[in-house]
């Protein structure tokens, strides 16, 4: 075992790197040879260690799987043209995930064990980080409540990790997508702001639902009315009506704020779109449709940066679209790309160098 850096480190023995292909690899099935692990116990957070990527070994009685005390992170690093890897926007999704800490009554992580352990893990990993286009390697920080003890009440132990996976394309096509009336995803006052664990859960059944009428996701609604749009499956979503880019706002806190979401909307504004972060219906897209007006459909988020919608069902009404025409998602991916690459000049100051 040595130190490095204040991390303990224990290095494997065997890559497995060798026996990968990187190219074209799907979403989060193949984990790079290092984890990273901090425990909190005590009132504080004791010195991380990385270590081989491994099985962890729990008692039946573990808290998360009773309480569901659990939060993570989504996070993507890039191959640049010039050999070096670059993350986009960690700090943005450190800050996010101890806000979603605060809200699920877990202790927030120091940026010293999140932001550089991110580095110091991705450093030794770096070979795993795939050179192809639309590749990436995928980061997820994580945190689960970690008593062995049955009772309702936070967590006085908890663990942190960080694991890494290479990536390819998240969709491979354009998304068909059901407008969900029944289930709701979040409301006013619960946790749909933060990245906790149970949100996803919840949204497996409708989503399957949605699956057997042969569409890929859902169109959440807001939980009152079930006429406001709030995210598209795990996506935050954008409508081009006319020439403005709408999406819904964040103010009731019942959609997360994505940092994709966020660098889209920037882009937006640098190609000369009008950006509206405000209530949207229903209605009023399916009548910008009617009209001729509502243009392109698209998800975004860190694992599938831009995801257009081919297809928007609402009731026995069919909204299609021709993706191929499209003009606003394909350019506002291009310029995403060239930043993410290091193919155009980072002046937002988007990008991390490990």
């Amino acid at each position: 075992m040595e130190a490095t850096k204040d991390f303990k480190v224990t290095l494997t023995q065997n890559s497995r790197l060798k026996d990968i292909t990187l190219q074209n690899i799907p979403f989060g099935k193949c984990f790079t040879d290092h984890m990273l692990v901090a425990d909190y116990s005590g009132g504080q957070w004791h010195t991380p260690e990385i270590m081989p990527y491994q099985a962890l070994s729990f008692e039946p009685s573990l808290a998360v799987f009773h309480y569901g005390q659990a939060i993570f992170e989504g996070i993507k690093a890039y191959k640049a043209k010039n050999g070096s890897v670059q993350i986009f926007r960690p700090m943005d999704n450190f800050q996010r995930f101890n806000a979603s800490a605060v809200r699920m009554q877990m202790p927030e992580v120091p940026e010293e064990i999140f932001m550089e352990g991110l580095r110091a893990l991705i450093d030794l990993d770096k070979d795993w980080v795939p050179d192809f286009e639309n590749h990436s390697l995928y980061i997820r920080p994580f945190m689960i409540s970690s008593d062995h003890a049955i009772g309702v009440r936070p967590s006085e132990n908890y663990k942190f990790l960080i694991i890494l996976s290479p990536t390819g394309p998240y969709y491979a096509k354009p998304m068909r997508i059901y407008v969900e009336e029944k289930y709701v995803r979040a409301v006013p006052g619960g946790i749909g702001f933060a990245k906790a664990a149970g949100n996803y859960g919840a949204a497996l059944y409708p989503s399957t639902e949605a699956h057997k009428k042969g569409y890929d996701q859902v169109l959440w609604m807001d939980a009152y009315e079930h006429k406001y749009v709030q995210e598209c499956g795990t996506m935050n979503v954008f409508f081009i009506i006319g020439d403005k880019a709408i999406t819904p706002g964040l103010e009731e806190g019942t959609i997360l704020a994505g940092v994709t979401r966020d660098s889209v909307i920037t882009v937006l504004k640098e190609m000369g779109l009008t950006v509206e972060e405000r209530p949207l219906t229903i209605d009023e897209i399916t009548e910008a449709y009617k009209a001729g007006q509502l243009k392109e459909i698209f998800g975004t988020g860190t694992a599938a940066t831009i995801a257009p919608i081919k297809e928007l069902g609402y009731k026995d009404f069919a909204m299609l679209f021709d993706v191929d025409k499209w003009t606003v998602a394909p350019e506002v991916k291009r310029r995403m790309d060239a930043i993410r690459y290091g193919d155009v000049e980072d002046r937002h100051n988007w990008l991390w160098t490990v």
